[in-house]
């Protein structure tokens, strides 16, 4: 019985060993399914709708095909290739610019205009469809650079620009499951599939994850596949070239230093203009925004554009919006309004004789900020093939929804004008509630350094004050302060020191010379911060110092003797238009 009894807790012991294995295999088993990465099955559908776009790796929309005419829509150019292009509402037209063109699409025309001159279609360029605008692909290839191919199969257009690269591959020649040859929208093999790829077939590498490729088929499908599955070939890169035209724009030597002449009425007597030693450009107030159609008022003289000229100054007139928000909004929102003003300031700069012409467009509702790019953008094509300079005015960022800062689109106006002119005044304006300089020194200096992460230091030209304002604090009965200011000119600001007998001392705060007279029959206190030779020559230097293309100065009329010397930036360099 003893024996017995000894052999029954044996084999109850192997029994419980097998049982453990067991289940540790079974549970091996279960993890190993759960988490071994099986291809998944799942199919999801590459395309969608009819001409499928591929643009950068990915389908973007559809286009339509009309007579075999390829359509794209202008939301999609917009978005991808030019966020320039514009539909005009009351011309009905796509705008197009370039450096050198402005191209005018009319709607359902079987013509369309490259500056004003027409060109004659066998289709319109420009269809709607369902509330969208459409453009055809071959009327706007001359205009960008890019190509576009319409593939076997999907019938679907892969849209690629100059620059483009990828690399022409194979699928490998193996024995390969056919589960592991689809191309998945994910780096995963447990991500859906969207095609099967076959053995030597030829694709092209557009990009890699981890040890996936991304990989396009021939009719234009794509997705991620094993690295190992792949030969890779040659690299191609996409070369879409168009040629530029050159202008031949006036040349200044050295760095730019222009004066601006304020002109309201009559031009000034130029036999009483002093010599302006270091200025080499004059920008007189000529023409101005006069009415809603785009008109134009004219102070010209061509008179003072010859005696500007004869002393080796080029004229650079200025044209502005009236500084009126309203009749800028109603003028500079439609194609042909525009186009109005352009042709009238081209008219001028002829009858004129110029050589450039500087935008001055201010008090603008934020929210009008576009209409003023799009004028820049189809003025600067016509003003460059009439040999001019196109240069405009901005002031530094001044927070949202203000007139005078916020409607300007810095980073675009630095890529169609020649130059851009900031007026780094007024700090202090005459209507601010407490008394301080036109434009301290650490003032500009900060706002500058902000500009330049915006605008390139070669395109920026800094404008300077040469005027100052003399501020009262008057004090009350009731003990509460009146605060009034007016402008003083160079010459006036240093007669009014003389007169009441004050010195002025350098402020460091300011950056410049400080001076306040007392006095007690006013119960007032008067305030100076000086624009003197030392300010400007500051000014100068730290347009030298952050390598900029000049300096500008308002006004002319406000210049004391020595603001011409203390202006001249002492550098060899020298500035071209190209």
């Amino acid at each position: 019985m003893a024996n017995m009894e000894i052999i029954t807790q044996k084999n109850s012991k192997k029994w419980i060993i097998g049982g453990l294995i067991s289940g540790i295999l079974l549970i091996v088993s279960a993890v190993i399914l759960l988490l071994y990465p099986f291809p998944s099955n799942e199919k999801h559908a590459y395309f969608k709708g009819e001409h499928p776009i591929i643009f950068k790796g990915m389908p973007q929309g559809n286009a339509v095909v009309q007579n075999q005419s390829i359509y794209l829509p202008m939301q999609f150019i917009q978005e991808n290739l030019d966020l320039a292009i514009r539909y005009d509402e009351k011309s009905k037209s796509v705008i197009i610019t370039t450096k050198d063109k402005v191209v005018q699409m009319p709607t359902d025309s079987l013509t369309y205009f490259i500056n004003e001159q027409p060109v004659s279609l066998q289709l319109s360029p420009i269809m709607t469809m369902n509330d969208q605008v459409y453009i055809s692909i071959d009327s706007i290839l001359p205009f960008y650079s890019f190509q576009y191919t319409r593939l076997q199969d999907s019938d679907a257009i892969i849209i690629e620009q100059d620059g483009d690269t990828y690399t022409n591959a194979t699928v490998m020649n193996k024995d390969i499951n056919e589960k592991r040859l689809r191309i998945r929208t994910k780096p995963e093999w447990q991500a859906p599939y969207s095609a099967q790829l076959k053995r030597n077939e030829a694709v092209r590498i557009e990009g890699e994850k981890q040890d996936f490729y991304f990989v396009r088929k021939a009719n234009g499908m794509a997705g991620y596949i094993k690295k190992k599955y792949i030969q890779p070939g040659e690299l191609e890169k996409i070369t879409v070239a168009h040629d530029t035209k050159k202008f031949n724009l006036p040349k200044v030597n050295g760095p730019i230093n222009l004066t601006w002449e304020a002109v309201y009425t009559k031009n000034p007597d130029m036999t009483k203009i002093p010599e302006m030693s270091g200025v080499n450009v004059i920008s007189p107030t000529w023409f101005s925004l006069a009415g809603a159609d785009g008109s134009v008022k004219n102070l010209a003289s061509l008179d003072y554009s010859h005696w500007a000229q004869t002393r080796g100054y080029q004229v650079w007139g200025v044209f502005s919006n009236a500084f009126d928000p309203e009749l800028t909004h109603q003028a500079f929102k439609d194609f042909e309004t525009r186009k109005n003003i352009i042709r009238q300031l081209l008219y001028f700069s002829q009858m004129y004789q110029l050589q450039g012409i500087n935008f001055d467009i201010e008090n603008v509702n934020q929210e009008d900020g576009p209409y003023i790019t799009q004028l820049m953008r189809e003025a600067a094509p016509y003003l460059h093939e009439a040999g001019l300079v196109v240069s405009m005015d901005i002031t530094f960022a001044a927070g949202e929804n203000n007139n005078w800062s916020s409607f300007y689109e810095r980073p675009k106006l630095a890529e169609i004008a020649d130059y851009l002119i900031v007026m780094a005044y007024d700090e202090h304006a005459g209507s601010s509630s407490e008394a301080g300089s036109v434009a301290s020194f650490p003032w500009v200096e900060n706002n500058l350094d902000q500009l330049l992460k915006e605008v390139p230091n070669d395109k920026l030209i800094l404008g300077v004050p040469l005027y100052t304002r003399l501020w009262k604090e008057q004090t009350n009965s009731d003990g509460t302060t009146l605060i009034t200011s007016k402008a003083l000119s160079m010459d006036q600001a240093s007669e009014w020191l003389a007169e009441k007998g004050v010195q002025p001392a350098y402020d460091e705060e300011s950056g410049q010379n400080y001076a306040e007279y007392k006095a007690p029959e006013e119960n007032a206190v008067y305030k100076i911060w000086m624009e003197d030779e030392s300010s400007l020559t500051k000014r100068a230097n730290l347009a030298v110092t952050k390598n900029l293309a000049g300096v500008a100065s308002w006004s002319r009329l406000f210049a004391g003797q020595t603001a011409w010397t203390a202006l001249q930036m002492t550098t060899n360099n020298n500035v071209t238009q190209n």
